[in-house]
């Protein structure tokens, strides 16, 4: 009976400290994915996720980062979500946190790598690929900084990571050349808590190995919308919608092109919409703008198309994060647009279908049977006397008809007789008599 206590005893007072280990290794755990272009697409995934992450009561968000970087003003906004989620992140760089990639590390509470990962090289580049004005390159490197020191690491290689004229020798980047830290080097600077092969030595080393990890994956539509406000998706979506409506304008009813063109825009707003980019009001504007150019075709003097031409491309504007690129993407559409229609005109030689039912298309020419007047030649020899004085022009009889005539030049008195030499048309010369036969003499 002793025993059996003692042993009852002993089982007790251990279970207290092991029922505090497994509550402390326990929790959930937010994994979300930050992969490819950092772009307006994956902001809207990452609102969602942290709002969830919220919801379900986690412990922790770590970001799975591989990503060669993005865009500036968009890494920015992802900053700011992560420094507004009270939720513990942790950014875990699975191969590479390049460029604005970087940044979005750094904005991290805590930092593992994986093995023969990287991150930096974040000097802002513009879209030609050129670096970026002096402006936004000392912005840049203040958030770098920023960045940095948010998280109590030294700002001297944030700084080397944006700006190539830090010398940083003993990582490889002298003046001239951006720093980039492999995963032991970020670990000797600070930059890294540590190395983490995969997620189970990573769940150990931030003391949750028994949490349950919930993986949060973007929907379709976020895959579709991430992929549609791609800066280099836009001006192609745009161009083949331009396209598309300019070959249906030339073509009898409504086919393929005409499908295609409008579900170019259809996409483009959609994407735009899902990721926040877009609100109904640029989806209204559009569409009044297209029934101001359909009601064009039925009313005068051209306003009502000018300002449905103004509404569209002012939808389309507001519907993109950044003014300058989607006016430059509208440009660049604009002008794929004329090419096709002159290449339709030029090398097809086709007409406008659309405008058929209320733009009359038929001429009179003598290709199709009409003529102005009869052009009278067989007049030529006869003679008449004239009605009028011809001062030159006048009228005559001839035949018992009344024909308009006009002298050579000269004036002839009202009943005078008259040949005619020659007819033009309508116009019809004629010669008195007297002068003729005084000639012949």
């Amino acid at each position: 009976m002793r025993v059996i206590l003692l042993l009852t005893l002993t089982v007790s007072v251990l279970a207290v400290p092991l029922a505090g280990i497994t509550s402390a290794a326990s929790g959930t755990v937010y994994k979300v994915p930050v992969h490819g272009e950092v772009e307006k697409g994956l902001y809207a995934f990452l609102q969602r996720s942290f709002s969830e992450a919220a919801d379900e009561g986690a412990d922790a968000i770590i970001l799975d980062i591989n990503t060669p970087g993005g865009f500036v003003d968009t890494a920015g906004e992802i900053a700011k979500l992560m420094d507004e989620t009270k939720i513990p992140i942790i950014a875990y760089v699975n191969k590479r946190a390049m460029s604005a990639g970087a940044f979005l590390a750094l904005h991290a509470d805590k930092i593992y790598m994986a093995p023969n990962s990287k991150m930096g090289a974040s000097a802002v580049i513009d879209s030609a690929g050129n670096a970026a004005d002096t402006k936004a390159q000392s912005s840049w490197s203040a958030d770098m900084m920023n960045a940095a020191e948010s998280q109590g690491r030294d700002p001297k290689y944030a700084l080397a990571m944006a700006d190539p004229d830090v010398d940083v020798k003993e990582y490889r980047a002298g003046k001239g050349k951006l720093l980039t830290l492999t995963n032991k080097e970020a670990e000797s600077v600070g930059y890294s808590e540590g190395t983490a092969a995969d997620y189970a030595a990573l769940l150990s080393e931030i003391d949750m190995q028994g949490a349950d990890v919930i993986t949060s994956a973007p929907t379709v539509s976020e895959k579709i919308a991430r992929f549609i406000t791609n800066p280099v998706v836009v001006p192609i979506l745009l161009s083949l919608a331009g396209l598309g409506l300019v070959v249906e304008l030339y073509s009898p009813g409504f086919g393929v092109a005409g499908t295609m063109g409008l579900s170019a825009l259809l996409l483009f707003f959609y994407g735009h919409m899902i990721a926040g980019l877009a609100g109904y009001e640029a989806l209204l504007l559009f569409l009044l703008g297209a029934g101001l150019i359909v009601a064009e075709i039925f009313l005068p003097h051209g306003i009502a198309g000018i300002l449905g031409a103004v509404a569209v491309t002012a939808s389309i504007i507001l519907a993109g994060a950044n003014p300058m690129y989607m006016a430059i993407s509208v440009l660049i559409a604009l002008a794929v647009a004329i090419m096709g229609m002159v290449v339709i005109m030029k090398f097809f030689g086709k007409r406008l279908h659309l405008l058929n039912k209320v733009v009359l298309m038929d001429a009179t020419d003598t290709e199709s049977g009409y003529v102005s007047n009869v052009n009278h030649v067989d007049w030529i020899g006869k003679t008449g006397t004239t009605l009028t004085a011809l001062r030159p022009s006048g009228a005559i009889e001839m035949d018992g008809e009344r024909i308009d005539v006009v002298s050579e030049g000269s004036y002839i008195d009202k009943g005078k007789h008259v040949k005619i030499v020659k007819v033009e048309g309508s116009r019809t010369v004629v010669r008195e008599l007297r002068e003729m036969e005084g000639n012949d003499q």
